[in-house]
């Protein structure tokens, strides 16, 4: 048995380590979001937190189209989670109940999906696009989105779904319903929490990529790509100011859902 001293060096320790993964992390946020509500000038003077606050950067990233890109980027992310789940939810639930042949195979063929460089594709994916009349539209970018983030939707919601007891399904069934009954009126309710998780996975991942969102938008842009050919080649305070607008939304959600990635583990750990 450890000593208490032991013990309490090891938690200051822990405390430490946490404290600087999360400044690691946290600072660069912070400042961006000082930096964004900031007056012009005190960006560049030499006070390490400035002393005089403007919206006026705000205003003005707004005005040049902001608004618009935000709700491209929430449309797009709402199509990407409804294609990803009508598509993954059902995958997942067979590889969590089902023995078939082939399955191991399937699983390494949905990971591997995930091996190419975006940037390989990138001119193959515009082409056909183009030809087939889904370049600069939302649901085309949906699309690649869904793409992009069906293997996660599998993998996550397999692991959900293989936590979920069976004994129950077989009871559901004793008392008169069908597969689909169980699936939606005791499968579902019991995964909601590691379903709401793979849904939140799949919004952060459609809401920050750029890569694609650049290439196959021109005027339709999500806020990503709007930021990125709006903001940089601009001054710092764009920057600041867009960096603010991206984070922002983006952590409001995950503060909504964030209870979901505890109930998730205490789902599959059971």
């Amino acid at each position: 048995m450890r000593s208490p001293i032991m013990q309490a060096l090891t938690g200051i320790a822990k405390a430490w380590f946490i404290l600087l993964l999360a400044s690691w992390i946290g600072l660069p946020i912070a400042v961006a979001m000082i930096y964004a509500v900031s007056d012009r000038d005190a960006i560049y003077e030499p006070t390490p937190i400035p002393l005089e606050y403007s919206l006026r950067q705000l205003q003005e990233l707004w005005y040049l189209g902001a608004g618009s890109a935000i709700v491209n980027s929430v449309i797009v992310a709402l199509l990407t989670i409804a294609i990803s789940f009508a598509l993954g939810v059902p995958a997942g639930y067979a590889f969590a109940r089902y023995v078939f042949p082939g399955k191991d195979f399937l699983k390494l063929l949905i990971i591997g999906l995930r091996m190419f460089p975006i940037i390989v594709i990138a001119v193959p994916l515009a082409t056909l696009y183009i030809r087939l009349g889904l370049s600069d539209s939302l649901l085309g970018l949906a699309l690649a989105h869904s793409a992009m983030s069906i293997p996660f939707v599998v993998l996550i919601t397999s692991g959900v779904f293989a936590g979920v007891s069976r004994e129950l399904e077989e009871a559901g069934m004793v008392f008169g319903l069908d597969p689909l009954g169980v699936f939606l009126r005791i499968t579902i309710p019991l995964a909601l929490p590691g379903l709401a998780a793979a849904a939140m996975f799949t919004f952060l991942m459609s809401w920050n990529e750029v890569f694609i969102a650049s290439i196959l938008t021109t005027t339709n842009r999500p806020l990503s790509a709007f930021i990125l050919s709006t903001a940089l080649t601009a001054p710092d305070y764009y920057k600041f100011a867009g960096t603010l607008i991206i984070i922002l939304p983006a952590l409001v959600f995950v503060f909504i859902t964030r209870r979901y990635l505890i109930a998730i583990w205490g789902i599959t750990v059971r």
